[in-house]
């Protein structure tokens, strides 16, 4: 398998061992030793059965260049993020995050967790990978350490801890690394951890290790319901995402929570940045400029997002996908921060989050639908072209702007789909303009 099919825009992904095996891992963690010129690197895994052996040959990859390896073990992706902060060292981690269990990657990142993608050094990892690298004169050492008691106290004090209520929050992990620190932050706040699939167990037993899909929340809410609880959280895994279930058993949309979390950002910090993707409801930079904040629109993607919450200094950054980052975390994302902020303007509000979240709905959205089509270029322009007189930008994609609804239709970087977002003033509208773009591809297939 070709380099350039398993680095992607914004990590390194494929099928394990048929695509990402252990000597590509060797060559990228030497690639990346040379590419950061730093005399450490920490470096992570996930529970994935294939985890252990391609951790061992990136570690080897990288000590060969004598450069020296903190290895963090089995661990969340955010945890290698507060490692490159906290350490002030480049990070790793070997995780497929939501995908099948067959899959893994690497995710990396510099010191103080500064984001690797294609516009910030991926390619010339990509580069070194390819070429032989000669091994050091001295390899480099590996020291074993372990993080957690830092990172759960690093989190906690982003939030006010003694704030918090005794609510009851159940919380799914999906067998996936979640469960090696979720117990950890519980122990040490008034919330009631209701615990499911806490278990890391990389054959994923239960469910698909993506709560974006419906099917995966199954478990999550009927336990929700025997329970009575206030609050469910599911994480992917590799725990950097987190979504959300209401006390009546609804999903939150990452714009809901997008914009929760940015107004109790704004309440402390009257003026503040707040960046969103492009796919956000229209209601989170409304919200935003309504509390006093700067909204910034940004592309899709963890990179993006964090380049940009640097440049403008933002204080939080959300993503529709679940995606939450965070200014005192290194501008990185964490899924275990944004239950707790979550948690926390929960706390201070009063009220059910059935009843919190319609502050922050005005719009119908359609979520993410997926089409397959088989030039994706034409497939946008067959869309620019059904809508003469609309508003068109094309930041990431095209968004078309028709006044009071708009649409986005995005080519997938590892798929061969158009990814379509809609959001109008109703559902009946929604499912219009829906319809409509689908239309368009149907016939785009036809020619």
């Amino acid at each position: 398998m070709s380099l350039d099919a398993i680095f992607k825009a914004y990590d390194i992904r494929g099928l394990v061992p048929e695509e990402l095996g252990e000597p590509t891992a060797r060559a990228v963690g030497a690639a990346f030793a040379l590419f950061a010129g730093t005399p450490r690197i920490a470096v992570g895994h996930d529970c994935r059965e294939s985890s252990p052996g391609l951790v061992a040959a990136l570690i080897d990859g990288i000590t060969s260049q004598g450069v020296a390896v903190d290895r963090l073990g089995m661990i969340t992706t955010d945890m290698v993020y507060y490692a490159a902060g906290a350490l002030d060292e480049p990070g790793a981690m070997v995780t497929a995050s939501h995908n099948p269990k067959g899959y893994n990657g690497i995710k990396l990142c510099l010191a103080g967790a500064a984001p690797v993608g294609s516009d910030t050094g991926l390619d010339d990892v990509k580069r070194l990978a390819a070429e032989t690298q000669p091994p050091a004169a001295t390899a480099g050492e590996i020291t074993d350490r372990d993080l957690l008691a830092g990172y759960v106290e690093h989190l906690l004090g982003v939030v006010e801890r003694d704030v918090l209520a005794p609510v009851r929050v159940a919380v799914d992990g999906g067998n996936g690394v979640a469960g090696v620190a979720v117990p950890s932050v519980f122990a040490a706040i008034a919330p009631a951890l209701v615990p499911l699939y806490l278990e890391p167990d990389g054959t994923f037993p239960n469910h698909h290790p993506d709560p974006l899909r419906p099917e995966n929340l199954r478990d999550l809410e009927a336990l929700m319901r025997r329970e009575g609880c206030d609050l469910g959280v599911a994480f992917d895994g590799d725990a950097d995402r987190a979504f959300f279930i209401d006390d009546r058993l609804q999903p939150l949309p990452g714009s809901t929570v997008t914009a929760i979390v940015a107004a109790w950002f704004l309440s402390r910090e009257p003026g503040a940045a707040i960046v969103h993707n492009l796919i956000c409801s229209r209601a989170v930079p409304e919200l935003v400029e309504a509390r006093g904040g700067r909204p910034v629109r940004t592309r899709v993607g963890h990179s993006f997002i964090k380049q940009v919450m640097a440049e403008t200094g933002a204080v939080f950054g959300g993503e529709h996908s679940g995606h939450y980052y965070f200014r005192d975390n290194y501008r990185a994302d964490s899924g275990i921060l944004a239950m707790l902020v979550l948690l926390q303007a929960l706390s201070e509000d009063g009220r059910p989050l059935s009843e919190l979240r319609r502050d922050y709905e005005p719009y119908a959205q359609s979520g993410e639908i997926n089409f397959e089509v088989r030039d994706k270029d034409a497939a946008i322009a067959s869309v620019a072209a059904a809508f003469p007189g609309a508003g068109l930008d094309r930041l990431d994609g095209l968004t078309v702007d028709l006044g009071d609804r708009w649409l986005n239709v995005r080519p997938s970087n590892t798929e061969p789909v158009l990814r379509l977002n809609v959001e109008a003033p109703d559902r009946e509208a929604v499912a219009d303009l829906a319809s409509a773009v689908e239309r368009v591809l149907e016939r785009e297939k036809e020619l």
